[in-house]
């Protein structure tokens, strides 16, 4: 069974980048995984404005001790 215990051990893998390479093609491959890497690059840099931009939470107001 190809699905069974194992899949994506050292055999799984073989035949994922086989199938890869017979449904996208050879030159496909890199063009794909360069699109992969700038897609996280950018994904990563947008987490770190939204933390830059963040503000602090401002503690909660008790407004009973007026």
């Amino acid at each position: 069974m190809i699905f069974g215990e194992g899949f994506l051990g050292t055999d799984g893998v073989i035949i994922v980048v086989i199938l890869a390479v017979l449904i996208f093609g050879g030159k496909a491959i890199p063009k794909f995984a360069r699109n992969l890497g700038s897609a996280k690059t950018e994904f990563e840099k947008g987490l770190r404005e939204a933390k830059s931009t963040d503000t602090p939470p401002s503690p909660p107001t008790d407004s009973s001790a007026e």
